[in-house]
């Protein structure tokens, strides 16, 4: 694997004619993309009783990436990390290496709201054999920006590892804010964002003032991110439909906009029903991999499964997506 390290720059794209999109699986690394374009934010699977499904995880993981991800992100919210120990979480990382080599790029949630904890488990992490740290802002005590700023560079400089900055205030309640993303932008390491801000201004000023890579956390904003020089996705919608999403940026690299268009309107109703129904993504992502048979699990308290009528719906909305996208 490229090594992600060195900042990220615009991401590159192909003209019109250029040649095909790598085969499903084929890691796409790239100056712009430090950890591939494509990547799926992968559900945690457990056991019946509640265990961590070590088995479960390599065969997700391995489809996944025959389905078209460039990499894996580990241990975030659809990884249902608050619930996760520490060991899980090291677990995870390393069953996933083994399952998908050493050219797939795995990143590694490792965000608390404590900052001597967080960088515990970045190191815990690094000697798993994770690739890069998706890291969140300090939860609950909702520190003000020069903290935050600190919290970021403290775990980074606590290993070697490249850093994702996780700007999800919806969660947190704290924003990583545009001008504190350009100050940490400034660190070697720190080269990338998963974006849920919900805020495609604030994006683009960092874009226009840096090297990091962006990485839409919000599923349906994959195409309007990359349009303006992001380098991909980080997707929950991506556990089950990891080829439809890649078909976006795909088209969009061929120079065929209109197509990249068409296919990101196609994925909205899945989107909708997993993402924006009063269910977390967690929730749908898992009961929509059962319906389809494969390895999820039950969710962890406080999480509760979907119901029958809601996974009935979200398979529903799933075939209907794959009959329209191959």
């Amino acid at each position: 694997m490229t090594t992600p390290g060195t900042p990220a720059g615009p991401a590159p794209r192909a003209a019109s004619g250029a040649a095909p999109a790598p085969a499903p699986g084929t890691p796409r690394v790239t100056p712009g993309a430090p950890f591939g374009r494509a990547l799926c934010a992968m559900v945690t699977p457990f056991t019946e009783a509640g265990a961590l499904d070590l088995d479960g995880a390599q065969r997700l993981a391995a489809r996944l990436v025959a389905e078209g991800c460039d990499g894996l992100v580990l241990s975030g919210t659809t990884g249902e990390s608050p619930t996760t120990s520490d060991a899980e979480k090291t677990a995870l990382v390393r069953a996933v290496r083994a399952a998908v080599g050493e050219h797939v790029p795995i990143v590694a949630g490792v965000g608390t709201a404590d900052t001597r904890h967080t960088a515990e488990l970045a190191r815990a992490a690094e000697r798993a054999g994770a690739d890069g740290l998706l890291v969140i802002a300090p939860y609950y005590s909702r520190p003000p920006q020069d903290a935050v700023e600190a919290h970021f560079r403290d775990v980074t400089d606590a290993c070697g590892l490249p850093v994702v900055l996780y700007d999800i205030p919806g969660r947190t309640g704290t924003r990583i804010e545009p001008e504190t993303m350009i100050r940490l932008a400034e660190h070697p390491r720190i080269v990338a964002v998963k974006d849920c801000a919900y805020d495609l201004l604030g994006t683009q000023q960092v874009l226009a003032h840096t090297e990091l890579a962006y990485y839409a956390g919000c599923d349906e904003q994959v195409l309007a991110l990359y349009a303006v020089g992001g380098a991909g996705f980080i997707g929950t919608v991506a556990n089950v439909a990891a080829r439809q999403f890649r078909s976006v940026l795909d088209a969009f690299d061929a120079g065929d906009t209109a197509g990249a268009a068409r296919i990101q309107r196609r994925t909205i109703e899945l989107t909708g029903a997993m993402m924006s129904a009063g269910l977390p993504g967690a929730v749908t992502a898992k009961a929509l991999l059962g319906r389809l048979g494969l390895p999820s699990g039950p969710v962890r308290a406080p999480l509760r499964p979907a119901g029958r009528e809601a996974a009935d719906g979200l398979l529903a909305a799933y075939e209907r997506l794959a009959a329209e996208v191959s």
